[in-house]
């Protein structure tokens, strides 16, 4: 497994929000202003973005026009008022720290251990916990590459561009071929030996769009976050906010 990180919260915090799988993209306005408000004006002190916040991202120097411009405007914004943190996703790996520096964000490694008042919870972004998908857990290791990254990220952007409009096509038609059901889902026992070495008892991830809670037999508990959509009927936006009390749902699609 990856060395895990550590990340203490403020004490003085009250709420953290924690999501993930928002999958920005300019088709999708209404999900786009959405994730806007939620981050200019939730309770929490804190939002911790769990990776896929962007549908695809190509480097930073994508940042300075059109839609990815809008994007970080909201999050320079954001981070005037509360502290935001990133964790790479499957779709977002290339958020590099010439775009988080620009607009106030924290990085996060993959995994990263939160430690928030009596808490400690295990974040992921869930990718690397699917391995029954060989397919992709190959890819994953090709992409993750530093000399893959560099060999694409010198390429022209509207290479880079056509590129991942490629990526993005062949991954819906893959899984339009495939019911909900039989999608990749988190191996329990790669799960289980996380959390045993983070020496947590509860562990958050997205990727799997798979919202829902999932307790283990020893008491362990797997947290999953939804994906956002905004543009579709019905809306749907799963997160959870962290509390000194604990964890609690949250529904964001319907509290609009």
């Amino acid at each position: 497994m990856p060395p895990i990180a550590e990340w203490r919260a403020d004490p003085r915090w009250s709420a953290i929000d924690l999501l993930s799988d928002v999958h920005l993209q300019a088709g999708m306005p209404r999900t786009f202003e959405a994730w806007r408000r939620h981050l200019l004006h939730t309770e929490a002190d804190a939002v911790l973005m769990l990776g896929d916040v962007f549908e695809a991202w190509i480097g930073d120097d994508a940042r300075f026009d059109g839609f990815e411009a809008q994007c970080c405007e909201v999050l320079r914004e954001a981070s005037r008022r509360r502290m935001l943190a990133f964790m790479p996703g499957n779709r977002d790996f290339l958020v590099g720290d010439e775009l988080l520096a620009d607009c106030g964000v924290h990085r996060l490694a993959d995994p990263t251990l939160l430690s928030a008042w009596q808490h400690r919870l295990l974040l992921t972004h869930g990718d690397a916990l699917c391995l029954s998908d060989t397919g992709y857990q190959q890819f994953r290791h090709q992409v993750r590459n530093a000399g893959w990254q560099q060999r694409f990220l010198s390429q022209p952007l509207a290479d880079r561009q056509a590129q991942a409009r490629a990526m993005r096509e062949a991954s819906a038609e893959h899984q339009a071929g495939m019911a909900p059901g039989l999608w990749s889902d988190v191996d329990d026992a790669a799960a289980a030996a996380w959390l045993q070495q983070a020496a947590a008892s509860i562990m958050v991830h997205g990727h799997t769009h798979r919202p829902g809670r999932h307790v283990s037999a020893d008491g362990r508990t797997r947290y999953v976050l939804g994906d956002w959509d905004f543009d579709t009927t019905p809306a749907r936006a799963r997160a959870l906010r962290l509390l000194p009390e604990g964890l609690a749902a949250l529904d964001l699609a319907s509290a609009r």
